[in-house]
């Protein structure tokens, strides 16, 4: 079998300028920040990326790799709304495809099999329609007779997301309370790439609870282990949120932010400055 191991460097020379990105994760939860951070020392742009957002929405929002957001929502949880989200759309510098969580959800169902849309109800009689003009209504062919809103798939040409054990085939695993629709984001996306917490061998899951078993190395292009490469969102039971790093994020100025911790050659260089910052705060 295939030994898909990769560096966040070799995940990112595989995207290209003006793709559909999508990236797993929930709001500051389990998002692939080791990977979004190789990508903002790359020169990709122009991206149409696909995402519950989170921080991942803010750092690219705020360094200008968005062409359009299609995301249901974009916070840091703690913090409710992401702040360069926030100045990115005020300036209108991003255009936003605003869906229910629901219609996001079956979107991306849609995607993993490969249908061009799913009926739902989500999201009738509700603004979503009025903001989302290209959106178009279905009615059952039974005898319901029932009207439904038809979700466009949510295809993407990659995806990055976040586990917290891999090994080396491709398979995944979750160990915390919620999958947060990482698999269907694989399963949507023409090529996926899995960053994770550490490396098991194959085999490495013989004791694991079935379901806790997320990704299969079918649905994943490359491997990468990135210990602490959420941060500074969970990865719950590795660890929580970094609150105070968060605060710190949400409140410096972007480009004092960047200087600091984004301007090194590589994600040691950014855990290195958050330790030196952490140390400096106690």
């Amino acid at each position: 079998m295939t030994d898909k191991t990769m560096t966040p460097e070799d995940v990112v020379a595989r995207l290209r300028s003006g793709m559909t990105l999508g990236i797993g994760g929930w709001g500051s939860r389990r998002k692939p920040m080791a990977l979004v951070r190789a990508l903002l020392r790359s020169p990709v742009t122009d991206l149409r990326v696909v995402s519950y957002g989170g921080p991942d929405v803010g750092l690219l929002a705020a360094s200008g790799r968005i062409r359009e957001l299609v995301a249901p929502f974009a916070t840091l949880d703690s913090i409710p709304l992401e702040p360069h989200f926030r100045a990115a759309r005020e300036a209108g510098t991003l255009a936003l495809t605003e869906l229910d969580e629901a219609m996001f959800m079956w979107g991306l169902h849609a995607a993993a099999n490969r249908l061009p849309f799913l009926p739902v109800r989500a999201g009738l009689g509700s603004d979503v329609m009025r903001v989302n003009p290209g959106l178009r209504t279905v009615t059952s062919p039974y005898e319901d007779g029932e009207t439904f809103v038809a979700v466009p798939a949510l295809r993407m040409d990659a995806a990055l997301v976040h586990l917290n054990r891999a090994d080396r085939l491709g398979n995944g695993q979750y160990l915390g309370p919620d999958p947060y629709f990482d698999d269907l984001f694989c399963e949507a996306a023409d090529s996926a790439y899995v960053s994770c917490e550490r490396l098991v061998e194959p085999g490495g899951f013989a004791d694991a609870v079935p379901q806790t078993l997320l990704v299969g190395r079918h649905t994943v292009t490359g491997v990468v282990e990135a210990p602490n490469g959420a941060h500074f969102t969970s990865c719950v039971p590795d660890y929580g949120r970094d609150e105070p790093f968060q605060k710190l994020y949400a409140t410096t100025p972007w480009q004092d932010f960047a200087a600091r911790f984004l301007s090194g050659p590589d994600e040691k260089h950014y855990q290195s400055a958050v330790r030196a910052w952490h140390e400096e705060v106690r």
